[in-house]
C-alpha cells in the first residue's frame, strides 16, 4: 500500500521558503541546502500541476495558486497539531511542546527564575523560547503563547496581566558628576539622552512621568538613538553616554552596585503593563496551560 501523504515534508519546506522569505533562509532554518530546498519545493509544484512561487534573479512571492495552497496547508498543520495537544498530558508525566515568544527586558530579567522552576516540575515539556524585541503573529508564526508590553489592542486574543513594572530615569554617577543631575523635565531637555525606537511603530517611545497626580508622557530627543534591543539604552548609560528610563526591575542590581544612580525620583509613579496572549480559538495543550499558570502564579 502506497503513502498517500509521504509528500509532507515538501510541504513543509514550502511553508518554511515563505516564513523565511528565501530559499536560502530556509535552508539555514532547516538544516540543509539551497538546491534541496529547491528540488522539494519544485517536486510539490509537480505533485499539484501549479507553480506555487513567482522567482525571479532578486526575490520570490506568491502565486495565486500559492497563496491558497499556503493557506490550506497551515490550516491541515494547524489541524494535526491540535489532534497532539488533545492527547497530551492524558496521564503519566506531563509532556509535549510549547513555544513562547517573549520581549528581551522579560526574558532576560523575569523570566529565566520562573523557566527554571517550570523545567524542575515538568522536566519532559518542550520550551521553544524566541526573545526578541518585537510582536510575532501567534497564528501565523505557530506560537502558543507570547508575552506582550504595554495596552493590548482588540485583537481577540485571551490576556492574562503578569504585572505592572515600575519606571525609573538612571544614568551613571560618572555621567551626573560631569554634567550635573536634573531637577525639572525643562532641565532633562537639556541633558544628553537614550531614547529607544520601537521596531513595531519607528516611533521614540515616551517616557513616563507623575507630577503633582498628572500622568506626563514625555519624548525624548537625541541624535543618538537606538533601536531593535531596548536594553541597549541602559549599556549605554551606564558607560556615561547619557540619561535612559527603563524598569525597576531591569537596573536593580546596577543600582544597587552603584553603577546607575536613580534621577528625578519625584516624577515616577507609572509602570507598563506585561501581559501573557494567546489565542482563545486554538485547544491549549495540557503543557502550555500548566506554563501559563506557571507564569502568571509566579509571576
Amino acid at each position: 500500500m502506497s503513502r498517500r501523504f509521504d509528500h509532507l515534508g515538501d510541504v513543509e519546506t514550502f511553508i518554511a521558503v515563505v516564513e523565511h522569505g528565501s530559499l536560502t533562509a530556509a535552508a539555514v532554518a532547516l538544516a540543509t541546502t539551497p538546491s534541496v530546498v529547491s528540488r522539494a519545493v519544485a517536486r510539490l509544484e509537480q505533485r499539484l500541476g501549479a507553480q506555487l512561487l513567482r522567482r525571479t534573479t532578486r526575490r520570490q512571492g506568491l502565486t495565486e495558486a500559492g497563496r491558497l495552497y499556503l493557506e490550506q496547508a497551515r490550516a491541515a498543520f494547524a489541524q494535526i497539531d491540535e489532534a497532539e495537544r488533545a492527547i497530551q498530558g492524558q496521564g503519566g508525566e506531563l509532556s509535549g511542546r510549547v513555544r513562547l515568544s517573549v520581549p528581551t527586558t522579560y526574558g532576560h530579567y523575569r523570566l529565566p527564575p520562573l523557566l527554571r522552576r517550570f523545567a524542575e516540575r515538568y522536566p519532559r515539556v518542550r520550551v521553544e523560547l524566541n526573545i526578541a524585541n518585537r510582536n510575532v503573529d501567534l497564528v501565523a508564526e505557530g506560537f502558543d503563547l507570547a508575552v506582550r508590553l504595554g495596552p493590548l489592542p482588540d485583537s481577540g486574543l485571551a490576556a492574562r496581566k503578569l504585572e505592572d513594572a515600575a519606571l525609573c530615569v538612571v544614568a551613571s554617577p560618572d555621567y551626573l558628576h560631569r554634567r550635573g543631575e536634573p531637577r525639572t523635565l525643562d532641565e532633562l531637555a537639556a541633558h544628553s539622552l537614550l531614547p529607544f525606537q520601537m521596531p513595531s511603530t519607528g516611533r521614540i517611545a515616551q517616557w513616563q512621568f507623575r507630577q503633582d497626580g498628572r500622568d506626563i508622557d514625555w519624548t525624548p530627543d537625541s541624535p543618538l538613538q537606538v533601536s531593535d534591543d531596548v536594553l541597549g539604552v541602559v549599556s549605554l548609560a551606564e558607560h556615561g553616554l547619557g540619561l535612559c528610563q527603563s524598569y525597576d526591575f531591569v537596573v536593580a542590581q546596577r543600582l544597587a552596585a552603584a553603577t546607575l544612580v536613580e534621577t528625578l525620583p519625584h516624577l515616577r509613579g507609572r509602570a507598563r503593563a506585561f501581559s501573557l496572549i494567546y489565542a482563545p480559538h486554538r485547544r491549549l495543550s495540557a503543557a502550555s496551560r500548566a506554563l501559563i499558570d506557571a507564569l502568571v502564579g509566579e509571576s
